[in-house]
């Protein structure tokens, strides 16, 4: 006897007894895929506009042109399968299918919302070489972990037991990271660097008794250019354990200047100091007075603390203006036929000079 199935007729059969749902279920199926494919068309236009993800729009236009055409076809086999009966084994491949594709391309997407909002965080120019730097070990690390998500989810899906599996890259995880438990603290603290934004590329920072310029934020250490010249390395952990002085970040610089003046005619002389103090930092642009104090009389000398606020962030300008003061102070006592003993920026001891 002849076992053969007559498929064509048994074809049939199924449209007709489906033919209203399947054409609903392809109506749907073609309305989704024409709605991921204007996304995607959207999405590749922004990511065009802004390569560099600046913006939320770019991040989420990243994100968009990262959607697969098979994923829209999987997606819409599984649509019209739902609408209909297919036979059993078409359902279960098309349900498998879909639990793949859908698996992978949510690991495409997070991968991309999450590099896309690193791209953001450190968009400026000050951060790009370091960003640059680091995204390549970013997007390993990030691609390893999603994807190894999206594993265990189709595996848990089709019934296998990932329990094993997730005890097994437990342990590996945790081998690693104690193997390269230095590494990976320095990459984080760089990466709080960039996201925290304590200082940036350029700025003059203190810590400890070292002053420096951010010459470069590196995926291990930072690097700074010392007022006196020498190249400073600090590890990125070790330097966000300290107590950080972000010096550019301050509106005006507090100068701070001790200088005595010849005592001999002490009581006549305290006006025409402040007033010569007065009018040394009025002379330069950026500077204004805080105070001019008596603050000790001894050794011959009439001690005064001299206060003023500097705008200028530059180191240079700073020492240049502070010059600048001390001559114009010079010049103004010795029109009031007054002597300038001594000046200093350091903080004299308890007897005055």
């Amino acid at each position: 006897m002849d076992q053969r199935i007559d498929w064509p007729s048994r074809t049939a059969s199924w449209v007709n007894q489906n033919g209203e749902a399947l054409m609903i279920g392809l109506g749907v199926a073609v309305g989704l895929v024409v709605v991921m494919l204007i996304l995607r068309s959207i999405g590749e236009r922004v990511r065009a506009a802004d390569p560099d993800c600046t913006t939320w729009r770019s991040v989420i236009g990243h994100v968009l042109a990262k959607t697969s055409v098979i994923f829209m076809v999987i997606a819409a086999l599984d649509t019209v399968a739902s609408y209909v009966e297919p036979p059993r084994l078409i359902a279960r491949t098309l349900d498998i299918a879909f639990i793949i594709a859908f698996a992978l391309q949510g690991a495409v997407w997070a991968r991309e919302l999450i590099l896309g909002l690193i791209g953001r965080r450190v968009a400026e120019d000050e951060g790009r070489g370091t960003l640059g730097n680091a995204m390549g070990v970013i997007r390993v690390l990030v691609s390893v972990a999603l994807f190894a998500v999206a594993i265990i989810l189709i595996l848990d899906n089709l019934g296998v037991n990932v329990t094993a599996l997730i005890a097994g890259l437990g342990i590996g995880g945790i081998a690693i990271g104690l193997a390269a438990q230095g590494i990976f603290s320095d990459l984080f603290a760089a990466l709080a660097i960039l996201f925290d934004k304590p200082f940036k590329k350029g700025d003059t920072i203190r810590y400890d008794q070292s002053t420096g310029t951010v010459e470069r934020i590196g995926l291990k250490t930072t690097r700074l250019r010392s007022l006196t010249g020498e190249q400073l390395v600090m590890g990125n952990t070790k330097l966000l354990e300290r107590e950080i002085h972000n010096l550019a970040a301050a509106k005006a610089r507090r100068m701070t200047v001790y200088f005595a003046v010849d005592g001999r005619a002490a009581a006549q002389t305290l006006d025409a100091v402040a007033a010569a103090a007065d009018e040394a930092v009025a002379s330069q642009k950026g500077c204004k007075l805080v105070r001019c104090v008596l603050v000790g009389v001894g050794g011959g000398g009439l001690a005064h603390e001299l206060v003023y606020d500097d705008s200028a962030l530059d180191n240079d300008r700073i020492a240049r203006n502070r010059a600048a003061i001390l001559r114009a102070l010079i010049e103004r006592m010795e029109a009031q036929q007054l002597q300038l003993v001594q000046a200093s920026g350091i903080s004299p001891p308890l007897a005055p000079f």
